[in-house]
């Protein structure tokens, strides 16, 4: 877009590594729309376990209707040792999902020159694939519960709810992100135990392929491990529930490199409110502060935000210096990639 055209981000730095990749993220964004000519205006929300700890809140409802003004929120990291398991997770960010309607979860699973794959025989050709995970249903809604807790008869139960819309939207997102690619779409899920909600998701996209004129292929989520592994050039888009996505997404960043280089986008396709970015690595608090942390996962983050907010060029810039980076070779230090990442702009720059 560009042409005077500003966005008003939102970044929420976060734990641990958080504020130290976000920041790399945040100095390559004002680069590249320097570069091409729009504008950005950073918001910057302290959330996380800092907040938590001092106020006992994760979320306030004031900061999520400021939130919600935002063009678009760039995550850091969330998750901290003295905070006890999901008080930061379901009340940031599971809550940020559900409030703002953040129904898809891109995870690009991409192998990049000068990256040591896990597996050794794969071709950059063979590992360029996009999961599209639903982000708001299935076992991840908070469904369920415990009965007799502590006792021997103690009973907890988590309910999968998967309804047809959620369901479809999520599948016609990626069937359009297949046809703009290879046309092909594959659905991973496990029909043959899960009967119901197997059913509900194979039946939506047979009606979705025929809809779009998509190929539409099948894989238990057993059997799209193994093939992700020994033959992931089967795969293009994927498309599966909140679960399965969440496992396989990260199995394909170990697959391309690691979680430090993996990009994710919590999307709202309809563009109702902001949507989310942030790279899926963690808070890694056992080397935040020691300037080691990679930023490569919070700058693709950023190009999948700018090319979200219809910055394309500006997000394929992004996207060029990391791949220049690493084919490179990859700093051992933040500071290392911050240097690397502007000179690799400034290149990308003056061949235009």
């Amino acid at each position: 877009m560009g042409d005077h055209v500003s966005y008003a981000i939102a970044c929420v730095p976060g734990d641990g590594v958080g504020p130290e990749v976000t920041a790399v993220a945040r100095r390559c964004v004002d680069a590249v729309a320097a570069r091409r000519g729009f504008g950005v205006e950073w918001r910057p929300y302290p959330l996380g376990a800092q907040l938590w700890r001092k106020t006992g809140e994760v979320l306030p409802d004031s900061v999520l209707d400021e939130l919600r003004t935002a063009d678009a929120i760039l995550l850091g990291a969330v998750g901290d040792p003295s905070v006890p398991p999901g008080i930061l997770e379901r009340g940031l960010l599971l809550r940020l999902r559900a409030e703002l309607d953040l129904y898809v979860n891109l995870r690009p699973s991409k192998l990049r020159a000068g990256v040591g794959g896990a597996v050794a025989r794969h071709r950059l050709e063979d590992l360029d694939l996009v999961i599209v995970r639903e982000n708001t249903e299935g076992l991840y809604a908070g469904a369920g519960g415990t009965v007799h807790r502590g006792t021997m008869i103690e009973t907890a139960t988590e309910e999968s709810l998967n309804t047809r819309g959620g369901v479809e939207r999520c599948i016609r997102y990626a069937a359009d992100l297949a046809a703009r690619r290879s046309g092909r779409l594959t659905l991973v899920h496990k029909t043959n135990v899960l009967v119901h909600a197997g059913d509900l998701w194979l039946r939506t996209a047979q009606q979705v392929a025929a809809d779009t004129g998509v190929t539409l292929d099948y894989a238990h989520v057993d059997a799209a491990c193994l093939y992700l592994v020994d033959n992931p050039a089967r795969f293009d888009v994927i498309v599966t529930d909140n679960l399965f996505g969440d496992i396989l997404s990260d199995l394909g960043a170990a697959l391309t490199g690691g979680l430090g280089v993996a990009p994710s986008g919590n999307l709202n396709p309809d563009r109702t409110g902001p949507s989310v970015f942030e790279p899926v690595h963690g808070s890694a608090p056992d080397i935040a502060g020691t300037g080691r942390a990679n930023p490569a996962g919070a700058v693709l983050s950023a190009a999948l935000m700018l090319d979200h907010l219809g910055e394309t060029a500006a997000g394929e810039d992004l996207d060029a210096a990391v791949s220049a980076v690493l084919e490179a070779g990859a700093p051992e230090t933040t500071d290392g990639w911050e240097a690397a990442l502007d000179a690799a702009l400034s290149a990308t720059a003056a061949l235009r």
